[in-house]
């Protein structure tokens, strides 16, 4: 269940104050971002005061089919939201299914168990309170003012403490759009297709979890609609259309520093393209935002180094995203049968070890287990430093 009840009527008092840190956003990146400043000592030796704001209760707002590699979830303690797990993916097309046996393990878990697991991993303050806008340090919400030298927006996609200029709106911004519904149901087929009868440019998705099946279509066109082949989707898997959720989802990478605040999640476009998974790389950026803020509470740096190092770290992964957004636009060009054909081709046991066990190493659980200073450096992060100097 939700962690916290939103505060209502007499219990909703002005909020103002400052703090040491403000993470803005409490689903996976600002959660990871708590997670890494737990017991968390400024350069004084006073404990860092941390602050978490949310419009909605911790766990209350699931927006995507929630799920991960294993691993990952493992890498955090997060094993108990776990729903069901899955070592094979079925690819279906109008011309045939391939079966690819991963070399890693993919599972769909419960979302407000997830994140009140990674909650009790973080001793910040939370407050329920709607972000509007900041001026400098200083953040604005329908509560009052909250004022921090370091301030974190983990919000989403709509870059809500980035300047005015720097913000888009859907549908002309760099965004897919998905949607899904929650019928009742059991399943043991982890799948999607690519069939252009349901959506043109995107892909449609069957995701069983325990007592439910999470049906979804998501398209790169933001200017597509998906709810119709939701539907149809979930009918001709004869399902049921109920209980929905939708989103924008960010395709492209965007400034992970910018006017003094950290970015991390969706509102840096922390999403890969072409499979829009973006659980595992927000809690992979949150947590590469927080052990920067450390060094800078502690004293090991200043927040303008900060800045630049985890703007570069969040840069230095341009190669593998960049590369997975041409697929992105590529795959919808690609005639049915012959994609049908390649598709069979790559799930050759050599082909799909290669192929996902590159897709895993973009963001690897080996960072959550490991403090920065000890993680095994990717191929991404090799990168990082030669940008970093």
């Amino acid at each position: 269940m939700p962690r916290r009840r939103t505060k209502r009527g007499t219990e909703r008092t002005p909020l103002n104050g400052e703090v040491d840190v403000l993470v803005c956003g409490a689903s996976f990146a600002g959660l990871a971002v708590a997670r890494e400043l737990a017991g968390a000592r400024r350069a004084d030796g006073a404990p860092a005061r941390v602050l978490v704001l949310d419009r909605y209760e911790i766990g209350e707002r699931q927006t995507s089919a929630c799920a991960a590699p294993t691993s990952w979830l493992e890498a955090l303690g997060l094993e108990d939201s776990v729903r069901q797990t899955f070592r094979d993916l079925v690819i279906n097309t109008p011309h045939g299914s391939s079966r690819y046996r991963l070399p890693w393990t993919f599972s769909t878990f419960d979302y407000p168990k997830l994140c009140g697991l990674l909650d009790d991993q973080n001793d910040a303050e939370f407050e329920t309170a709607k972000v509007e806008g900041r001026s400098g340090n200083t953040v604005h919400t329908d509560r009052g003012e909250v004022s921090a030298p370091l301030v974190v927006d983990a919000l989403g996609w709509r870059r809500m403490l980035a300047p005015a200029d720097a913000r888009f709106q859907p549908p002309d911004a760099p965004l897919s759009r998905g949607l899904e519904v929650h019928p009742g149901g059991e399943g043991n087929e982890l799948e999607i297709w690519i069939d252009r009868s349901y959506v043109r440019a995107g892909y449609s998705w069957s995701f069983p979890a325990g007592d439910e099946v999470r049906i979804g279509v998501g398209s790169f066109d933001p200017r597509a609609h998906v709810k119709d082949p939701t539907v149809r989707l979930a009918e001709d898997l004869g399902s049921e259309a109920v209980r929905y959720q939708g989103n924008w989802i960010p395709h492209r990478l965007r400034p992970a520093a910018e006017d003094g605040i950290f970015f991390a999640g969706d509102s840096a476009g922390h999403c890969l393209p072409l499979t829009a998974e973006g659980i595992r790389t927000a809690l992979y950026f949150g947590i590469a935002c927080g052990r920067e803020l450390r060094g800078v509470l502690a004293g090991r740096a200043s927040r303008e180094e900060a800045l630049r190092r985890f703007a570069a770290f969040s840069g230095g992964h341009r190669h593998p995203f960049g590369s997975m957004l041409r697929l992105q636009r590529l795959v919808p060009r690609v005639p049915p049968r012959l994609l049908a054909a390649a598709i069979r081709a790559m799930g050759t046991q050599r082909v799909v070890d290669w192929s996902f066990g590159h897709y895993l190493e973009i963001a690897p659980p080996e960072f959550a287990r490991a403090p920065a200073a000890h993680a095994r450096p990717n191929a991404a992060q090799r990168d990082v430093a030669a940008v970093a100097g």
